[in-house]
């Protein structure tokens, strides 16, 4: 007994044959395309299987899968299996490689296999291969698929088509619904199906707190099964006498619709769950031509590709969310009875395959998107550098392999800074300037682009904060007016005076760190979240404009540090606070990925009860600010050492990082 396996080296075919393998089924031929030669006899030393497994150098394009007449002769009469699998299963693929690998191959494997005699033509199919029928669609259907304009769609049922039609020798068909990785270890080959969801979910991880209720989209039902039942089906069914002819679902019977799938993902991925849920047939009464003309907009499409490649999700898996077909697999569940395989539950394998995808698949792993790859030949300057956040971020990025200039108003401190940079084996250039004042930022920008003729990356790192109530401010307006000369006009005369040079160059960076206090509108921070609001709306703005001009603005809503700035504050002694270091990791952060916000988890969540519950939120804040009380430097009074309420400790302990 022997067998013919065209596809071998693929996701599924691997599998086949490690199966057959494993129950010493016997002589395994493959056929293998040159490309894949080295892959395939690795895979034969892996399996230690030299002896059983014998392949044949080959192409699915050509007459007789390009098989010579030594390797036809060695084949004739001997196989009884024939095992296609060798096809495009990508939604993406162009018509064009389609048509060669689906259809055009299927052909020539069906050729192959009745002029050596083949046993049985066992043709590895899809529920592609109904197109986008509506209803249900049985095993025993065929003609009536329909919705077949998408190329995938059409080649997997023109594919099998010829099976039905052409191949003069016994056949059976399996149309696996949407494959994914082993239910057991969670191996997969590459990002498909489900898996295009999973950078969605990571960045919402990223981002929200688990417990936070999302509002997501509910969609049609996907047929989901792992790797392993659709083999073990396959070895099962082929094997299994009086079933030629007859074509198997390998497919859930009660598969879940696309926001239960979702959620099912979202809980192993620790992500928020979509708690409330658009059904998306709701923009099935949109008319498809206005849709189309919509979508064929210049802004339109270039908005998609955008989602699109920040997602990694592909703009034909969108059309998929309303897919109207479902599968019938009642014959395959009898033909499977009593063998013991059925389709695990997905609630019960989905951590081995997110588990599997964070540690192999996700995009983010195979780009080089270290700080020292992202920084390389790249000269960055830092305000505010003598001292907390900005020092720290200094020595990060100058070991990493930036030019770093350092700016701030003392020349002494920053001296020491760019000394100690220098013993780490990097390079610093100092620059001093009072951010404050407008003409010195003029001064500072005209001397940095002469000295290095440009900056790629700017970090406004410099600012002021006040931490006093309005009630004790109606007589100090002027602290409103140095926080926003330092805090907004600084940081924007800095960014003005710079992005001339970015745009010349078309690339740039700026990274405004701003404050948790925007997003939490902390109490007595008046003046300060003021200033910084400011500069975040310029930010927002701005990006905008010149986003096709690849530059990028980045604002960071930093959690309460440990640095110099707060400590006349003396109660800051006693609550929790970030280092100057984890400061540096949100810059390191930004850098890398660019994003157009960085936030705690805390901020954000604070940022979205404002939005969803305002009222209640501003009694919390106003608890708060009893509890917390201006200090006495805010009073204009003599520091005096006070205990700390236990109080205060739980309460700063709870909302680590905001400001109180």
């Amino acid at each position: 007994m022997a067998y013919f396996i065209t596809g071998a080296s693929g996701f599924i075919g691997k599998r086949l044959v490690k199966k057959l393998l494993d129950e010493q089924r016997g002589l395994i031929y493959v056929l293998t395309r040159s490309a894949s030669k080295k892959r395939m006899n690795a895979l034969i030393k892996e399996w230690g299987a030299e002896k059983r497994i014998i392949p044949l150098t080959g192409d699915l394009e050509k007459k007789n899968l390009g098989l010579n007449a030594a390797s036809l002769k060695l084949l004739n009469t001997k196989i009884k299996y024939f095992f296609h699998l060798a096809a495009i299963y990508d939604l993406s693929s162009s018509a064009e490689s389609q048509q060669l690998a689906n259809v055009d191959g299927t052909r020539n494997a069906i050729e192959l296999a009745v002029k050596i005699k083949a046993s049985c033509f066992h043709h590895v199919s899809s529920i592609a291969a109904a197109g986008a029928y509506n209803g249900i669609f049985r095993e025993d259907m065929f003609v009536e698929a329909e919705g077949l304009e998408h190329p995938y769609f059409r080649t997997k049922h023109d594919s099998e088509g010829l099976v039905r039609n052409e191949c003069s020798i016994p056949f059976r068909i399996y149309r696996p619904g949407v494959v994914v990785g082993d239910s057991k270890t969670g191996e997969m080959d590459k990002v498909d199906g489900p898996y295009y969801l999973f950078k969605l979910l990571q960045k919402m991880r990223n981002t929200f707190p688990q417990w936070m209720p999302m509002l997501g989209i509910e969609g049609s039902r996907w047929n989901i099964v792992p790797v392993d039942y659709v083999v073990d089906s396959m070895v099962y069914l082929s094997h299994k006498k009086g079933l030629n002819g007859r074509c198997f679902h390998l497919t859930e019977s009660n598969p879940r619709r696309i926001g239960d799938v979702i959620n099912i993902f979202a809980k192993v991925a620790h992500a928020p769950k979509m708690s409330m849920r658009i059904d998306a047939k709701l923009f099935s009464y949109i008319p498809s031509y206005l849709v189309s003309g919509i979508v064929q907009l210049a802004p339109v499409k270039r908005i998609i590709n955008a989602i699109s490649q920040d997602l990694g999700i592909p703009p034909d898996l969108l059309g998929l969310i309303n897919h109207p077909t479902s599968f019938d697999n009642r014959e395959t569940l009898k033909a499977l009875k009593g063998s013991g395989i059925e389709v695990p539950d997905l609630k019960d394998y989905a951590w081995c395959l997110w588990d599997y995808w964070e540690r192999h698949l996700d995009p983010d792993l195979f780009i080089d998107r270290s700080l020292s790859g992202r920084i390389a030949n790249k000269t960055i300057l830092i305000t505010g550098a003598s001292s907390g956040i900005g020092e720290a971020a200094a020595f990060r990025l100058a070991e990493a392999g930036g030019n770093i200039i350092v700016v701030a108003r003392g020349t002494d401190q920053l001296q020491e800074t760019a000394k100690k940079i220098r013993q780490l084996g990097g390079t610093a250039h100092v620059y001093t300037c009072d951010v404050a004042d407008m003409d010195d930022c003029d001064r500072l920008v005209k001397k940095v682009i002469k000295d290095h003729g440009s900056v790629d990356i700017l970090i406004n790192n410099a600012g002021r904060s006040i931490r006093r109530s309005v009630a004790l401010s109606f007589d100090r307006f002027h602290d409103f007016e140095r926080t926003m000369q330092l805090n907004y006009f600084g940081s924007l005369r800095l960014t003005m005076g710079f992005l001339p040079n970015m745009i010349s160059k078309h690339q740039g960076h700026v990274i405004n760190v701003s404050s948790i206090g925007v997003l939490s509108y902390s109490p007595r921070f008046s003046a300060y979240v003021a200033s910084k609001a400011a500069l975040d709306a310029f930010s927002q703005c701005a990006a905008s404009e010149f986003s096709s001009d690849n530059i990028h603005f980045t604002t960071i809503n930093m959690p309460l540090v440990r640095t110099p700035m707060i400590a006349p504050t003396k109660m800051y002694k006693n609550v929790p606070t970030y280092s100057p270091e984890e400061a540096a990791d949100l810059l390191t952060k930004a850098i890398i990925h660019r994003p157009k916000r960085i936030a705690t988890r805390l901020g954000t969540a604070a940022a979205v009860m404002h939005a969803l519950a305002p009222k209640i939120t501003e009694v919390v804040l106003n608890t708060a600010f009893n509890l917390f009380p201006d200090s006495a430097a805010a009073k204009g009074e003599a520091e005096k050492a006070s205990a700390v309420s236990a109080e205060q400790i739980a309460f700063a302990q709870l909302t680590k990082g905001i400001h109180w």
